[in-house]
C-alpha cells in the first residue's frame, strides 16, 4: 500500500469519538482507535487523521524541483527548496479517496539556464487553494487554476513569465514505499510572457514525507 509522506485527512466519526471522549470523566483516557482509512499516521494501519489537520513537506532531500522546456531536457529553471502545505477535508474509509485543499506551495533557492536569462527572481504559485484527491492507489490529483508566474532577470531587465497546467490539472504518485508524493513531466503552456520565456514548462518534483503538523510530533502520512 502507498505511503503519503508528510499530510494527514480526518474521519468524522473518528471527530465525534474524540468530543465524546472530551466531554467523558478524565479518568481514564483511551489510546488513539486505529482505524482503516485512507490516511493514517503512525503505520498503514495506524491512526486515522483526523479531518482538519494540516499536512506539510519539503522536498525530497538532495533533489530539485524543476521546470524545463521540454520533458527530456535540462534546460529551464529548478529551484532547491520547496514545500507545500495542505488542509485535510474529507478522510474515508479505505478503499475510497481522500481530498484536501492545497493551501501553500513555495519555491526557492532557484536558478536558471534560459538563454538570455541571468537568474530567477522568484517563482510563486498562484490562484490558491486547489482541491486535491487521493485514492487508495496512491493516485494523487490536483485540480483548479493551477498557474505558475516566474520572474527572470535578463540583460534588458526583468521578465515575466506565466505557465498554466494544461487542463486545469496535476497528477502526482503517492508511495508508501519511498513516503513520497512525485510529480513528474506535468505539462504547463506559457500564458504570457515574451519571447524567452519558453512555451511549454514541464514539472517535476518530489515531496518527502509527508507529515501531519497538527499532531504531537508531526508523524508520517500513510496511504490505504
Amino acid at each position: 500500500m502507498p505511503r503519503y509522506g508528510r499530510a494527514a485527512v480526518g474521519l468524522a466519526a473518528v471527530a465525534l469519538l474524540g468530543s465524546l471522549v472530551a466531554a467523558a470523566p478524565a479518568a481514564a483516557a483511551p489510546p488513539a482507535p486505529l482505524a482503516n482509512t485512507v490516511l493514517t499516521t503512525g503505520s498503514a494501519a495506524g491512526t486515522a487523521v483526523a479531518v482538519g489537520d494540516v499536512l506539510q513537506a519539503n522536498l525530497k532531500a538532495t533533489t530539485t524541483a524543476n521546470f524545463y522546456s521540454t520533458a527530456t531536457g535540462t534546460t529551464g529553471v529548478k529551484c532547491a527548496a520547496s514545500a507545500f502545505t495542505a488542509k485535510v477535508l474529507t478522510n474515508p474509509a479505505a478503499p475510497g479517496t481522500a481530498t484536501e485543499s492545497l493551501t501553500g506551495q513555495t519555491f526557492t533557492n532557484c536558478t536558471t539556464n534560459v538563454v538570455g536569462t541571468l537568474g530567477v527572481n522568484s517563482v510563486v504559485v498562484d490562484n490558491l487553494p486547489y482541491s486535491v484527491s487521493v485514492t487508495s492507489a496512491g493516485a494523487v490529483t490536483l485540480t483548479g487554476a493551477i498557474q505558475s508566474t516566474v520572474s527572470l532577470r535578463t540583460l534588458l531587465g526583468n521578465i515575466t513569465c506565466v505557465y498554466k497546467a494544461n487542463g486545469n490539472i496535476m497528477k502526482g504518485t503517492a508511495s508508501n514505499a519511498t513516503t513520497s508524493i512525485a510529480f513528474v513531466n506535468q505539462p504547463f503552456t506559457k500564458s504570457a510572457g515574451p519571447g524567452t520565456c519558453f512555451s511549454t514548462a514541464y514539472f517535476s518534483a518530489t515531496y518527502s514525507p509527508v507529515r501531519d503538523t497538527t499532531q504531537a510530533g508531526s508523524p508520517i502520512v500513510y496511504v490505504n
